[in-house]
């Protein structure tokens, strides 16, 4: 069991992080709305008053959850990993933050109850404890040089997340439940100046950590982080977009066109904007996963090696066979207690000392993606023809993902079931093999239900939905994506051609949704639809063109060499 815990550790971790930054958004941003935004007589309208306290008082719940899941699997991995007892460790930074976010949490959600009409700042402290508790176990706290500095700007940060981001739902609940035109216009152009001063001070603060913790211009290519930060930077244009485009309309309500669509439109384009803020909010719960580029100033991906390993060439198409695939590392490590012979060690918790790839795992891994590449780059070009009435047929085009499906789950990972010594239910305990099997699910949820959608068997708008989700969400899981810390060029240079993936999947499901739920008035509906399918295309033509450690194969050899050598 606790072997288990070790092997899906990295991605636990992250996966807490991410629900901790994103309740902490949510329930702190409820606060900065009633305090900020809804004050004077909007405040007595009940019948989003209390939606929105329950809001917050559900995600004050969520936050002290996801404290308690993550101080305790910390807790046990970090005792069980080193000799450190238990009231050692309760002594930990990162213990002491979780217990002060769920102490702020519990009173959150016991004061926000009691208040009544008028909101009261007293819901500040709180608020700033949730606040704290959460810059204490991020990367400026750990810092040795400017640190007071760091802190400063990474507060000032997440509160800017906070009451742009996390005031956008009950903005939405405005929007759905008060008919007063005059109510919902002043508290929109309220939240217009909220969110204007919040972009300024996330621009602001965003560029002061960049400056400290990527430091230069190759590392933004050359290390995961940099990478990850510069995802972010391009799901916030994504942002800056929805919201001019809510601005304009904002501005429209103001001048007193209060036509239906218009109103409707705003709160699509909030749905979307709380969608890719909260993607944003996950790509930062990955970034603490990861250290930060200026400490990394030797194992950095150059130019001139991505360069060459993403030059086009013919996709791979022959397919090794599996016996030439290097051992499962439980296998060696079962051998090698057996025979009495010690391993390389890894001080990471979830990841082998043996994952060394051989060119047949090299060469199986290239042949999986060149053919998944295919699939989903047709399948972008038929979900384009479906727009014809001319290629009627073309609308069955997601019953082609269960072939993708299905090849996935066969040959994601030939260590486990059904090709490997791994049984079913034992490669669920593996971070990488888990991922890859929820994303497995995924595809096969999309098939069906697009597919009845695309046909009209199904003409709920509700149904139409699932395929959008499942997209956004799958380039979430993708952004998450743990994977392993041993070769940090190797695995930077896998990042390169993964996050594109992931950013393509989370813009076309965004893009699929506002083209569902937008009113067909609105003339950005129907130029949404041609952006989904590109972004299909784009992803199959990255698949295809993805290859592995043609630099760093001869690395990858001295390593195991040196391995073999020194633990004989």
């Amino acid at each position: 069991m606790l072997a288990d815990l070790f092997g899906v550790f990295g991605f636990l971790s992250v996966l807490f992080r991410a629900a901790i930054l994103c309740f902490q958004t949510i329930a702190v941003g409820g606060i900065a709305f009633l305090l900020l935004v809804a004050n004077g007589a909007s405040l007595r309208c009940e019948s989003w008053l209390l939606p929105s306290k329950r809001l917050i008082r559900w995600a004050s719940i969520g936050l002290v959850i996801s404290q308690v899941l993550s101080v305790t699997t910390n807790t046990i991995v970090l005792t069980s990993s080193v000799e450190l007892s238990v009231r050692n460790a309760l002594g930990a930074n990162y213990v002491i933050a979780g217990l002060v976010g769920s102490l702020a949490g519990i009173v959150l959600f016991i004061c926000v109850w009691r208040v009544g009409n008028r909101a009261s700042p007293l819901l500040l402290i709180p608020a700033a404890a949730i606040i704290a508790a959460s810059v204490m176990t991020s990367h400026s706290a750990s810092r040795l040089d400017g640190r007071f500095l760091l802190v400063s700007i990474t507060t000032f940060h997440y509160l800017a997340t906070a009451a742009w981001i996390g005031g956008l739902p009950y903005l939405l609940l405005v929007m759905r439940r008060v008919d007063n035109v005059g109510i919902t216009s002043s508290l929109a152009l309220n939240f217009s100046r909220l969110a204007l001063t919040s972009v300024t001070l996330l621009l602001l603060s965003g560029f002061g950590l960049s400056l400290s913790y990527i430091g230069s211009w190759d590392a933004v290519f050359g290390t995961a982080y940099g990478l990850m930060t510069l995802t972010k930077a391009i799901f916030f244009g994504c942002l800056l977009l929805l919201g001019a485009a809510n601005y304009f309309l904002v501005r429209k309500m103001r001048k007193g066109v209060c036509e239906p669509d218009v109103k409707l439109s705003l709160r699509r384009f909030a749905e979307a904007e709380i969608g890719i803020g909260l993607t944003v909010i996950l790509a930062a719960a990955s970034l603490t996963s990861q250290p930060p580029a200026v400490d990394l100033p030797h194992d950095r991906v150059t130019l001139h090696e991505i360069a060459i390993r993403y030059e086009p060439r013919p996709p791979r198409f022959s397919s090794p066979d599996v016996r030439q695939l290097s051992e499962a590392s439980s296998v060696i490590i079962k051998r090698a207690r057996a025979e009495g012979r010690r391993l390389p060690l890894s001080f990471i918790p979830g990841e082998a000392g043996t994952d060394i790839a051989t060119p047949g795992d090299i060469a199986w891994s290239e042949y999986n993606h060149a053919w998944a590449g295919i699939i989903v780059f047709f399948m972008g070009v038929l979900s384009l023809f479906s727009r014809s009435r001319y290629f009627s047929w073309a609308r069955a085009w997601p019953l082609m993902f269960l072939g993708l499906a299905l090849f996935l789950f066969l040959r994601a990972d030939p260590e486990n079931w059904p090709l490997g010594p791994n049984s079913f239910w034992r490669s669920f305990g593996v971070a990488d093999v888990l991922q890859h099997r929820l994303a497995i699910i995924l595809i096969i949820l999309f098939a069906v239900f697009e597919w009845r959608v695309q046909t009209n068997r199904v003409r709920s708008r509700h149904a139409a939905l699932v395929f959008p989700a499942v997209c956004a969400l799958g380039g979430v899981v993708l952004l998450t994506h743990t994977h392993g810390l041993t070769n940090v060029k190797e695995e930077s240079l896998i990042e390169l051609s993964h996050t594109p993936i992931a950013i393509l999947a989370v813009v076309a499901g965004w893009s699929r949704w506002l083209e569902v739920r937008l009113p067909a008035s609105n003339q950005i509906q129907k130029r949404l639809g041609w952006v989904w399918p590109f972004c299909f295309i784009l992803i199959g033509l990255i698949l295809m063109d993805y290859h592995e450690a043609d630099i760093v194969r001869p690395m990858l050899e001295a390593a195991r060499s040196a391995a073999h050598v020194a633990f004989r």
